[in-house]
């Protein structure tokens, strides 16, 4: 029987953490008065202020355990990339463009030679997504932090009218999916525990190791302003931790996906190796779809025909939550 409960006993609760999020969120109660007051309420993929006619945008987040597998292989040049992925990513969901980056390094022993390497990865995730990364901090924590984590925070702009929140989703418009390039800078805590039972990081996988498999860059997908300018979207999803589950932060509807990108083979992998059911995979891991537009039923085809490895996937329904093959996923 395969385990419905694998990301949980790797570490991480889905459930526990949205309890712990939903309490945390309770207590935040204050709004600033007077101009540049925030604008909706929490709990979609970036928090905006309001800014004259432009909208400004702030989204954080970080690479997590990812970090663990790149003290393992001995190589922190790309962890930067999913620094700035995760979080442009989160913009760019809201059809809001990334300006602006700040990075928040904790470490429990400063190491130079480290920190000139996730120099190099924060560069490029910075070009790649075309932002400037205009300042950040770096604390020692020692009996705090054991080892380093990396985050950072994003700014991101854009007029008023562009923004795309989800809120014109409705039953009948279909989710077209954009790939992903792997397992992106969520489920390491499961993929890292899968992989020490199963020959560890060094074992041939792909024309390299598993190790620089796991630590392929998030993909950023600055093509999507592009996109929505030509294109109409109802909403966007970000596929992160949790996986399809993100889709219900869109809108009050349902999603039932029926045909998703078939994943790469290092899911099949960690499926096979760890004895994980399918609904739990697509509950932890983005599966080979990182990213994806809910538009209508009369434009996917012309947005999956200009989109390489573009698909539709699924559609929004009446009833709320998500299916995947017809099955609830919870």
């Amino acid at each position: 029987m395969t385990n419905e409960r694998a990301y949980r006993d790797a570490g991480v609760d889905i459930r526990l953490e949205a309890d712990g999020v939903a309490a945390l969120v309770r207590e935040l109660t204050y709004r600033r008065q007077g101009p540049h007051a925030p604008i909706g309420g929490t709990g979609h993929f970036a928090g905006l202020i309001e800014f004259g006619p432009m909208v400004l945008a702030l989204a954080t987040d970080g690479v997590g355990t990812k970090m663990l597998v790149a003290d393992a292989v001995g190589d922190w040049s790309t962890v930067g990339i999913d620094c700035i992925a995760m979080n442009a990513n989160d913009l760019y969901v809201m059809n809001i463009e990334p300006i602006a980056f700040v990075d928040y390094i904790a470490c429990d022993r400063v190491d130079p030679a480290k920190m000139a390497e996730i120099g190099r990865g924060l560069n490029e995730g910075a070009r790649l997504a075309n932002l400037s990364i205009v300042g950040g901090e770096t604390a020692t924590l020692a009996g705090l932090v054991n080892g380093l984590d990396l985050a950072g925070t994003v700014l991101g702009v854009q007029r008023r009218e562009r923004v795309i929140t989800g809120e014109k989703c409705r039953p009948g418009d279909l989710v077209v999916g954009l790939p992903s390039s792997g397992v992106h800078s969520n489920g390491l805590s499961l993929a890292r525990r899968i992989a020490g039972g199963h020959g560890g990081y060094d074992q041939p996988f792909g024309g390299h190791t598993l190790g620089r498999e796991l630590l392929t860059p998030t993909r950023i997908y600055g093509e999507v302003p592009a996109i929505t300018a030509r294109h109409e979207v109802h909403g966007m999803c970000h596929v992160t931790g949790g996986g399809l589950l993100n889709l219900v932060r869109l809108t009050r509807f349902g999603f039932s996906i029926d045909a998703p990108i078939a994943p790469p083979p290092i899911f099949d992998w960690l499926q096979e190796r760890g004895d994980v059911s399918r609904e739990e995979m697509y509950r932890t891991f983005n599966m080979g779809m990182g990213f994806a537009l809910v538009v209508p039923e009369d434009g996917a085809d012309g947005l999956v025909r200009e989109v390489p490895g573009s698909k539709v996937v699924g559609a929004v329904t009446e009833e709320p939550g998500v299916r995947l093959s017809g099955r609830p996923l919870e």
